[in-house]
């Protein structure tokens, strides 16, 4: 069901105390593709949701969050060992291959992991969805904002591994926050899309693991772009939403490079026109999901 709530009230006799109230939610209307306010009203559900998608993530783990690093960490020895092997050149050489690519990593991983979790919440939560009303986004925006959490903790690493390889942080760092909204707003407009999929199309959620590894390999995660992409190939390569954020993400910690200003410009573009779509396709979806799912 939609997010408009309407209160009806039966004028034709005065009100009394202990009167009953029918609260009537009907389906909101026009472009109006989320209700702020009504989501802030249910944002202690919101944070119930991503509090419980933490908790059970580390639930009976034998190194809890640490296996936020160690992802990152043996995916970048991987390629580190990889590359060497091929004496392939996947960097600019301005900054450590192994810095760079822990760096690409925790953004990516931020993404991967927040749309992999999103993509899946509505199935996940169909008894509460069949049973209760509330704004239906907040189902695939709640494992979004837990993944901040592996974020900030495979984070850590990065300031001991910069300092071992005598890297310094430029006065870009302070951009860093934006680079990690874009990302988290990314994975939300993918989510909402595939989480509305997934709910009406089960093989959907099939789809999701290939898409993630094989989007892996299309971002410059594990090289640098003007390492390997020509540079005449550059404006279509940025139409990969991630491939400004994840550059975007480098240069704003290391600062060695001139900022991709205009394959920044071009993938947050494609984030902004993903998201938009994303949340009327949801909309136009949300009335019927207690149904499919």
């Amino acid at each position: 069901m939609a997010s408009e709530t309407t209160v009806q009230i039966d004028s034709s006799e005065p009100a009394t105390t202990g009167e009953a109230w029918d609260a009537i939610i009907r389906p909101a209307v026009g472009w109006n593709l989320v209700d702020l306010a009504e989501l802030w009203r249910y944002r202690d559900l919101l944070w119930m949701l991503a509090l419980r998608d933490i908790k059970v993530r580390y639930k009976q783990t034998l190194i809890g969050a640490a296996w936020a690093i160690v992802q990152p960490l043996a995916t970048m020895a991987v390629f580190a060992v990889l590359f060497g092997l091929m004496s392939a050149k996947a960097t600019t050489g301005a900054v450590p291959y192994a810095v760079s690519t822990y760096a690409a990593l925790l953004v990516w991983q931020l993404f991967a992991t927040s749309l992999s979790r999103s993509s899946a919440s509505l199935v996940e939560n169909q008894n509460m969805i069949k049973k209760i009303y509330c704004p239906r986004i907040v189902f695939p925006l709640a494992p979004v904002l837990a993944a901040l959490v592996d974020f900030g903790v495979s984070l850590a690493l990065l300031v001991p591994l910069m300092a071992w390889y005598g890297v310094l942080p430029s006065w870009s760092i302070l951009t860093l926050p934006m680079f990690v909204l874009i990302a988290i707003v990314a994975a939300l407009a993918v989510g909402l899309w595939l989480a509305a999929l997934s709910a009406m199309y089960r093989d959907f959620m099939y789809v999701v693991p290939f898409l993630t590894q094989f989007w892996l390999f299309v971002t410059p995660v594990v090289y640098e772009t003007k390492s390997v992409i020509p540079g005449k190939w550059q404006f279509l390569y940025f139409l990969n939403p991630m491939a400004g954020v994840v550059e975007g993400f480098r240069w704003s910690l290391f600062g060695s490079t001139q900022v991709p200003a205009l394959g920044l410009a071009i993938s947050t573009a494609m984030v902004l026109f993903v998201l938009l779509t994303g949340l009327a396709y949801f909309r136009r979806c949300e009335n019927t999901l207690a149904d499919w799912v």
